[in-house]
C-alpha cells in the first residue's frame, strides 16, 4: 500500500498509509464542520465542545460538572442531530430502577395462546445517552448503567443484548446541590474517560444568550457525520502514530501523581491523598490521538497530552484536606505538574 511520509521529531519515524493520511484530513474538515453547526445553538463553551468530541471518537464516555442552567442537555441533542446519532435522556431520581434503564422482560401471549418472556429495550440502547444527574439515583441503579458503559450490553434472564455502536454516555452532576444524592465512588468515576467542567459564560456570551434565545426564530442543525463514519473515525483515531517520548511523558505525569511513590514531588505527598490509575494513561494517549487527528495532525502531539490532562485526571487524582485548605484542587496539581514537566 502506498504510504505518506509524516513529519518526524528527534524520536519517531512513522508512517502512515495514504488512506489514513486523507481519512485525517476529512476528519479534520468535519470536525470544523461539527463546531460550526454546534456553535449555531450553544454559545461559548468551546473547550467542552472539544473535549466532548474528543471522548466521542475515543470511544470514552464523559461525565460533565456544572450548575442547572448551562444548556448541558441543549448542547448533547444537538451533538446527536449534528452527528446523526439517536439521543436519549434519563433524568435520574431516587426511585429509578436498574430496569428503568436498561429494560425488563415482559409476558407477552401470541396467536396460539403460548406466553413467553419479551426483553422491552430501555432507554440506554441508543447512541448517545444523557444520565442527567446521575447522582441522584441509589447505588444498584448507577452500578448497572456504569457496567453496561464497559461492557456495552445488557444482559436479562441469561440474554445479552449488544448495544450498537456507536455508544456514548454524557452524566451529569451538580457540584452545588449535594443534599439528597448518592455521590459516584471513585472505582465508579474511573469509568469516564473525562470530568468536562462546564463553567458559566462570559458576560459578552451572556448577551448573546439573551439576545438570540428569547426570540421566535429558530436554528436548524445540519448533519456533518453519519452514525457509520463515526465508527470508521472512531477506528481511525486508534490508528494514529505515537512517538516513545509522548508514552514516556504520559506515563511519568500519571506516576508522579502517586503520592507512594519515591519519584514523587514532595509537594504531592502533601496535597494528594491517592493518585491515578493505568487506566489514567490509556485514556491520555488515546485522547492525545483523537485530538490530534480532529485536529489534521498525523501522530500525538505533546499538546495533545497537556489538552486532555486536566479532563482525565481531574476526577482521578484525589486531593487531602490540607490541600483543600490551600484553595488546591486536582486541577491545579495538573497544571503545576505540566509546568514542572516542561
Amino acid at each position: 500500500m502506498e504510504t505518506a511520509t509524516i513529519p518526524t521529531s528527534p524520536t519517531n519515524n512513522s508512517s502512515l498509509p495514504a488512506d489514513d493520511v486523507a481519512a485525517i484530513d476529512a476528519l479534520g474538515a468535519s470536525y470544523k464542520a461539527f463546531k460550526e453547526e454546534i456553535a449555531k445553538v450553544i454559545i461559548g463553551q468551546e473547550d467542552v465542545v472539544e473535549q466532548l468530541a474528543v471522548a466521542l471518537f475515543a470511544k470514552g464516555h464523559a461525565l460533565l460538572m456544572g450548575v442547572p442552567g448551562l444548556a448541558k442537555t441543549l448542547l448533547v441533542s444537538s451533538v446527536a442531530q449534528t452527528l446523526e446519532l439517536n439521543f436519549n435522556r434519563i433524568q435520574f431520581t431516587p426511585d429509578l430502577m436498574p430496569s428503568d434503564i436498561t429494560g425488563t422482560d415482559i409476558i407477552q401471549e401470541d396467536e396460539h395462546g403460548h406466553r413467553q418472556f419479551q426483553f422491552i429495550k430501555g432507554p440506554i440502547f441508543s447512541n448517545l445517552l444523557l444520565a442527567d444527574e446521575i447522582n441522584r439515583a441509589p447505588a444498584k441503579t448507577q452500578a448497572a448503567m456504569l457496567e453496561a458503559m464497559q461492557e456495552r450490553h445488557v444482559t436479562a434472564l441469561g440474554h445479552k443484548y449488544d448495544l450498537k455502536p456507536p455508544f456514548f454516555v454524557l452524566a451529569t452532576q451538580n457540584p452545588v446541590e449535594q443534599e439528597g444524592t448518592y455521590p459516584l465512588p471513585e472505582a465508579q468515576l474511573d469509568r469516564f474517560m473525562f470530568l468536562i467542567n462546564v463553567d458559566y459564560p462570559t458576560a459578552a456570551e451572556e448577551k448573546r444568550i439573551a439576545r438570540e434565545t428569547t426570540g421566535a426564530a429558530k436554528k436548524a442543525l445540519n448533519t456533518v457525520l453519519t452514525g457509520d463514519q463515526v465508527i470508521e473515525y472512531q477506528d481511525l483515531v486508534r490508528r494514529v502514530p505515537v512517538p516513545d517520548h509522548i508514552y514516556d511523558y504520559a506515563v511519568e505525569i500519571v506516576r508522579k501523581t502517586r503520592p507512594d511513590l519515591d519519584t514523587t514531588p514532595d509537594w504531592v505527598k502533601q496535597n494528594v491523598s491517592w493518585g491515578a490509575g493505568p487506566r489514567a494513561v490509556q485514556y491520555l494517549i488515546l485522547g492525545a490521538k483523537s485530538r490530534a487527528a480532529l485536529h489534521g495532525s498525523y501522530m500525538a502531539r505533546m499538546e495533545d497530552i497537556e489538552a486532555v490532562a486536566k479532563p482525565v485526571l481531574g476526577h482521578r487524582v484525589l486531593t487531602n484536606f490540607a490541600a483543600e485548605s490551600q484553595g488546591m484542587n486536582s486541577n491545579k496539581v495538573v497544571d503545576r505538574l505540566i509546568q514542572e514537566m516542561r
